[in-house]
């Protein structure tokens, strides 16, 4: 039985589709979008519009039809957004979290019609609140995950990603190798900033003994101290 809070609430429809889903699925913008409209009859909700996102995937928020919804529901204009899936809204877990949170925050409802989620009433927001610890955990998860495998690639002196790090050079298969020249620079900085030298006389020092950095030019305090902090997480 259709919850009768639903009736007269102010409501904007929304309805995806990437390209591929259009030619291979029957989830076509028109069948959506018959669906809300069917649902909001139904229901009594008052449907502003339905708003579409014509040949976008759900791998982000970056959807002009998304944004302009979920502005409309911010600035109260509407009070509730209009689905037929979970699925039509986003499919990346950073995404579901942080739509989770949106609805709490706004107040606004979130009505998926296939999923049978409303979240106007209680076990709708239950389920709701259960795909935001899910999606919590699982960036939680990756992100543990990213750190372990950092700290293993490190230890192996691979390239973790960016710059190539002071002291070293990247073998075409990605991994470090050490460049003796600025091994050498490295031990002169490490040591002198042991001893509390400032960066500035490191520098000088550094350009004296014949030393320049890794895309040449002067020794920047900036430039000694991005390298300090990289030595330091090498070695921790």
């Amino acid at each position: 039985m259709v919850s009768h809070k639903l009736k007269n609430i102010p409501a904007v429809g929304y309805i995806r589709v990437s390209t591929e889903e259009q030619a291979n699925s029957g989830l076509s913008l028109s069948q959506q979008k018959s669906r809300i409209v069917a649902y909001a009859k139904a229901t009594g909700l008052h449907l502003l519009e339905v708003i579409e996102d014509t040949g976008k995937s759900a791998k982000n928020l970056n959807r002009p039809g998304i944004k302009k919804a979920l502005e409309m529901l911010r600035e109260k204009q509407a009070q509730a957004l209009v689905v037929l899936s979970l699925d039509r809204l986003t499919r990346s877990v950073k995404d579901l979290g942080f739509l989770v949170e949106f609805f709490e925050k706004s107040q606004a409802a979130l009505v998926a019609v296939q999923d049978s989620i409303n979240t106007l009433n209680a076990a709708g927001r239950l389920v709701l609140n259960v795909l935001g610890s899910i999606a919590q955990w699982e960036r939680e998860a990756i992100a543990e995950r990213t750190a372990a495998a950092l700290a293993v690639k490190t230890q192996r002196h691979e390239k973790t990603g960016g710059t190539v790090p002071f002291g070293f050079n990247v073998t075409p298969t990605g991994k470090l190798v050490t460049n003796e020249s600025e091994q050498g620079a490295l031990k002169i900085i490490l040591r002198l900033h042991k001893r509390g030298t400032a960066l500035r006389k490191i520098g000088e020092e550094l350009t004296k003994q014949g030393y320049s950095p890794k895309k040449a030019g002067k020794w920047h305090p900036q430039v000694l101290k991005q390298i300090i902090s990289g030595a330091k997480k090498r070695i921790r």
